[in-house]
């Protein structure tokens, strides 16, 4: 049996996760920032400018190259994702889901957008490249 604790740390220690301050220059390089807020939350919490929204129930499907539902930047398994929660928990746990699909870039934000958000950088991620999509929008099929 494996506990909450032993499952974060076992998927943690297979990502080389980003810190806020390190948002700005993955972004320049082409990292795509998933945000898996539900709806409601990014509603009350907010949204960063330039992430796409998928929420989590479905975030395998939208980034796996492979399959029939995945989104447009979904191009294959070298891409970029940072996958981002609320505090950078079930994004650690997310985003080594999608490292078991083969997603060997994927990693999460420490801190989640409550970090973005304390160093001042909601607006900072955006401005280096600006690809703010609504994920159903960009779906390639």
């Amino acid at each position: 049996m494996t506990t909450i604790d032993q499952m974060l740390e076992a998927a943690r220690a297979q990502l080389d996760r980003i810190y806020a301050f390190q948002l700005p220059e993955a972004v320049a390089r082409g990292a795509i920032i998933v945000d898996i807020r539900p709806q409601a939350q990014r509603a009350i919490e907010g949204t960063l400018p330039g992430a796409i929204a998928i929420e989590r129930n479905v975030l395998e499907w939208r980034c796996d190259p492979s399959s029939s539902a995945r989104i447009a930047l979904a191009v294959d398994h070298d891409v970029e994702w940072i996958v981002m929660c609320s505090e950078g928990y079930t994004s650690s746990l997310a985003a080594a889901a999608l490292q078991q699909l083969g997603i060997h870039r994927a990693t999460d934000l420490v801190g989640g957008y409550k970090a973005i958000r304390a160093a001042g950088l909601l607006g900072v991620a955006a401005s280096a490249r600006h690809f703010s999509r609504d994920a159903e929008a960009v779906a390639a099929h």
